[in-house]
């Protein structure tokens, strides 16, 4: 592994040194024709006027221009699209993760990267991801519910930041900054398709055309007063299912539905500033949006007796049965505040509130206990998450002699949250009239997607205060050092101390070294605390009802549950900076030890015709009460070590009059490790049990990307202009069972293409197609997929919908 991450690294090394002989050819040519690179960023350091390429630790500057330029509308696969140590996954049938999508970055969990809009924090999304995709066990702030229209730029600060800004800033920050404006605006029309071929292994060969997508967007600034402004954005998206099933083997038809899910969504957001007496001023955001999401879950055969039984006057889908899983997402945020000096400190206060609610339903399914004549659609509960916040920043200058002047903040941070379980209707989880047929013991509950009960209601809150010191100045001439401590007290698990230094030397104007070493940590969060329903879960293609309990409810307590202690991190990162006019160069090597990390449990099943004194009989004893046959559980107790380089090289400069070429060559290389596995917890179970099996060691380790290199060219000559991108993944191991039922999916190379013609200097309209020559990862083996159903892993970085092409009119007044 270490000969491996080596030699990855040298190859970044070496087309970084070629991308700068190459720049430094061209800086001979155009000497005077550069174009300025430094963006002012506020993340990561709180000094101000700090450019990106002056701060201690890496950040990445991604603009609302950037963003537009390809086919997606979604905000998390564009900024994945220009972040190659960012990745997002499109898993398939994982309940409400079909339409609740979460990114990595660095490797990491989603929730392990901290979320800011504004400086402020996000909230997190309410769900789960509980089956087996990307982030499991993990609940993530939902990138897509802001709208990219919004958005000005983001700010990636890829180092751990948890000393500076709290929990979950393990492996980086993102701060979205809204849009500023008091006048003017835009609108966009954006429709797209997939056009692609599809060739399965049983007998599906065709064109297909699926997915459209229409996105309208636009944005209007006003003014306020005379200084103020209030800038609105807007976004409407309505997105097709796509469907890569294949035929059933012995249906001879398509029965599944593997792609992505079908949603529509409205998004509304505003942004405004306004100035007060004194040099103050008063500054809020408020945000909203309604996505509505519909996902296949498992087909159900004509001939399941359990699921789909025969009454004895016939079976109720004599065909079988495609259930879909809906998801109403409701997603509120509102924060305000005032910034302006006192004395020789700056200051800023501001409280935020952020809610997320997901409203769960079944159609086109049964509660086989209900009879042949029962709902075939049901209300199945919700889940809710809020957040209220409350900050305080004050920072100076203090003159110590030094070089440059002493930078001191300080904060505070409270915050507030709340986790609810709604139930669902009863006929979605009760066990109806019709408890046998056929000679069969049937299932119970909407199939597809079970209701939360009355006992899975949850109504839990927390606090925390946390309080930090940050001190950055420039010491002697070109050494600048930076250093913050943070404590956190949280009402459910105690305190947290986490400490930060950092530094920075300049040996010349062009070229400067950096790094840092931090401690942090990640709070475990209500919902992996708090959550807890009971549903169907297919192992090994046999139904289980399993529950996931809390880890210190009863059933969780009986198989070894302990109260959930917050992960701990150490990270370290040695880079260098070099800039020479319109070219620069980032190169960035980081390792993040973590310990302790939150994970949930294997499945652990049971069985009525085990043996007494099984681990099977035991779980199945302590379950049956229960309504389960199957249980998992989050716990603590896994260590994991990573290690990776981040490269970004670019040259901007204007060629011709009217004409601009910029190119972006940057590399991620990410190396995966687990340490430690959880220690076996008895519980009630009388032989020893593995928590943390194979496939989920390998999700952890091989399932993102090891290495991805993104190579951008962006041409702009007067009317004319375009975009070409190539993007290379490593390949990603989608582990099954066994080590015979593994899958490479294999290193690939997409590449995305689009061109632009402005009618007048507010007109624009594009084409352009992403994947543009229909690749697709390595399919599942006949023997790996009986059902014909899922050809494609979920663990694809680019998916598996082949070719997507769009157009895109935008105007701008």
């Amino acid at each position: 592994m270490i000969r491996t991450l080596a030699y990855r690294t040298a190859l970044f090394a070496a087309a970084s040194g070629s991308v700068l002989l190459i720049a430094g050819a061209a800086q001979a040519q155009t000497q005077d024709q550069t174009t300025a690179v430094d963006d002012i960023v506020v993340t990561g350091t709180r000094v101000a006027n700090r450019s990106r390429l002056d701060t201690v630790a890496p950040v990445d500057v991604v603009t609302a221009e950037t963003l537009e330029q390809r086919g997606s509308t979604e905000l998390a696969a564009q900024l994945a699209a220009s972040v190659p140590a960012l990745n997002f996954p499109r898993p398939s049938a994982t309940d409400g993760t079909d339409s609740i999508r979460p990114a990595t970055l660095r490797g990491q969990g989603p929730d392990q990267t901290l979320v800011l809009v504004n400086g402020v924090r996000r909230h997190q999304t309410a769900l789960v991801n509980v089956n087996g995709s990307v982030g499991r066990g993990s609940s993530a702030v939902d990138l897509n519910a802001i709208p990219s229209s919004a958005v000005e730029r983001i700010e990636v600060l890829r180092d751990g930041a948890a000393a500076q800004y709290g929990s979950d800033a393990i492996a980086g920050v993102l701060n979205l900054r809204l849009r500023e404006a008091r006048e003017g605006g835009g609108a966009t029309v954006t429709f797209g398709q997939y056009n692609t071929t599809f060739d399965g292994y049983y007998g599906r060969s065709e064109d297909i055309r699926d997915g459209d997508t229409l996105t309208v967007s636009g944005w209007q600034g006003f003014a306020l007063g005379e200084e103020g402004f209030l800038t609105a954005s807007v976004e409407y998206r309505d997105r097709e299912r796509t469907n890569r099933s294949d035929y059933h083997p012995t249906l001879g038809r398509i029965t599944g539905s593997q792609g992505d899910a079908q949603t529509e969504d409205l998004s509304v957001y505003l942004n405004a500033g306004v100035p007060l007496a004194n040099g103050w001023e008063a500054y809020g955001w408020a945000g909203y949006q309604q996505r509505d999401g519909s996902a296949a879950a498992f087909y159900r055969t004509p001939t399941d007796d359990t699921q789909n039984p025969d009454y004895g006057s016939g079976r109720k889908y004599p065909n079988g049965y495609l259930p879909f899983i809906l998801t109403d997402t409701t997603d509120w945020t509102a924060a305000g505040g005032v910034r302006g000096n006192l004395g020789e400190w700056g200051v800023d206060i501001n409280l935020g509130y952020g809610s997320n609610k997901i409203e769960f339903g079944a159609e086109n399914t049964m509660n086989p206990t209900y009879g042949i004549d029962g709902p075939t659609s049901f209300y199945a509960g919700s889940l809710e998450y809020g957040q209220l916040v409350l900050g305080i920043d004050a920072s100076r200058e203090y003159d110590l002699g030094w070089h440059g002047p002493l930078n001191v903040a300080v904060g505070l941070e409270a915050r507030n949250e709340t986790y609810k379980i709604g139930a669902g209707e009863e006929a979605s989880y009760a066990r109806g009239p019709v408890l046998t047929a056929g000679g069969s013991t049937l299932t119970f509950g909407s199939r597809g997607f079970t209701g939360f009960t009355p006992n899975n209601e949850v109504d839990e809150d927390r606090n925390n205060v946390g309080v930090y010191v940050d001190l950055e100045g420039e010491v002697v001439e070109g050494l600048t050092l930076s250093g913050a401590v943070r404590y956190e007290n949280y009402s459910d698990f105690g305190d947290n101390v986490s400490g930060k230094i950092a530094a920075r030397y300049d040996f010349t104007p062009n070229f400067a070294i950096r790094g840092a070493v931090s401690t942090g940590f990640r709070a475990p969060s209500l919902q992996q605390q708090y959550y807890t329903q009971t549903s169907i879960l297919y192992i090994s293609n046999v139904p289980y009802e399993t529950g996931t309990y809390p880890s210190v409810s009863e059933a969780g307590l009986a198989l070894g549950g302990t109260p959930l202690e917050a992960e701990e991190s150490v990270n370290y990162s040695l880079g260098f900076v070099v800039r020479n006019g319109p070219f620069e160069l980032t190169a960035d090597a980081y390792r993040i030890d973590i310990n302790d990390r939150i994970i949930l449990s294997e499945t652990l099943t049971g069985s009525a015709t085990a043996d007494p004194g099984t681990n099977a009989r035991a779980i199945y004893d302590l379950l049956v009460p229960y309504g389960a046959t199957a249980a998992r559980f989050f716990i603590n107790g896994v260590d994991t070590e990573t290690t990776g380089l981040d490269v970004v090289a670019r040259y901007r400069a204007d060629v011709a009059d009217g004409h601009r070429l910029d190119f972006t060559l940057a590399g991620n290389v990410n190396d995966f490790e687990i340490t430690k596995t959880p220690a076996t917890r008895s519980g009630i179970l009388p032989n020893p049990q593995t928590l943390f099996g194979r496939q989920a060691t390998y999700r952890f380790e091989e399932g993102t990307p090891p290495w991805k290199v993104v190579f951008q060219t962006d041409w702009d000559a007067q009317k004319l202009g375009g975009t070409f991108r190539l993007t290379g993944y490593g390949d990603v191991l989608s582990a099954g069972a066994t080590e015979a039922t593994d899958l490479q999916l294999g290193d690939a190379l997409i590449a995305d293409v689009e061109a632009r013609y402005s009618f007048t200097d507010r007109v624009t309209l594009a084409v352009g197609a992403d994947n543009v020559f229909d690749q697709y990862p390595r399919q599942s083996l006949p023997a790996n997929n009986t059902s014909g159903a899922f050809p494609w892993s979920n663990f694809s970085p680019y998916g598996f919908n082949g070719r997507y092409v769009y157009g895109r009119l935008s105007v701008r007044w």
